[in-house]
């Protein structure tokens, strides 16, 4: 019997992520206080401006060097998608965003984000509707015309580069077909 737990424990290990909202659904509006951009210390909801463009919204319960990394690779490709008005930024998951602000900030200034805002959303459940798994690090969602058509989860240090390519794979189902 101990055997068959400890297997069904490094099977269910092994077993994909599963967070957010599944494709299909629609993504709901949420506000976060901003730590970084034009809207810096105001509360603001990026899904509510978005409408039916293409979006890729990232959640986060902390800021390490594989999410930078993401982030800065989003961050160029909101400049080369200019035209399909991509948007993308990242909500990070704290108790409260006046003590994790300075930190998002020197994270986001490390990794040269110009085009990704980040933020705090002041629950580290994350919205409630998003159903954001209590053991995904990042949760990563691409949506366009209000509906997900993809979305990856991770559980911490597993956002490896070859993780993050396969990400930036499905920025391939939100954009305009050339």
């Amino acid at each position: 019997m101990l055997r068959l737990g400890l297997l069904l424990a490094v099977v269910g290990a092994d077993a994909p992520c599963v967070s957010g909202p599944r494709v299909g659904q629609r993504p709901g509006p949420y506000s976060f206080v901003m730590c970084t951009g034009p809207e810096r210390g105001k509360t603001h909801c990026y899904i509510c401006e978005a409408a039916d463009r293409p979006v890729v919204i990232v959640f986060a319960r902390s800021t390490g060097d594989g999410l930078g990394k993401l982030a800065a690779k989003l961050d160029a490709a909101l400049a080369t998608h200019k035209a399909a008005e991509l948007r993308s930024w990242v909500t990070l998951l704290a108790e409260d965003q006046s003590k994790a602000d300075a930190g998002v900030l020197a994270w986001s200034k490390k990794h040269a984000l110009r085009n990704v805002p980040a933020g705090v959303f002041e629950d580290v459940e994350g919205p409630p509707a998003y159903r954001i798994h209590k053991d995904a690090d990042v949760t990563v969602l691409f949506s366009v015309k209000q509906k997900v058509v993809a979305n990856q989860a991770f559980r911490a240090g597993e956002l490896t580069d070859a993780k993050i390519a396969a990400v930036l794979a499905d920025l391939g189902k939100i954009l305009p077909k050339k």
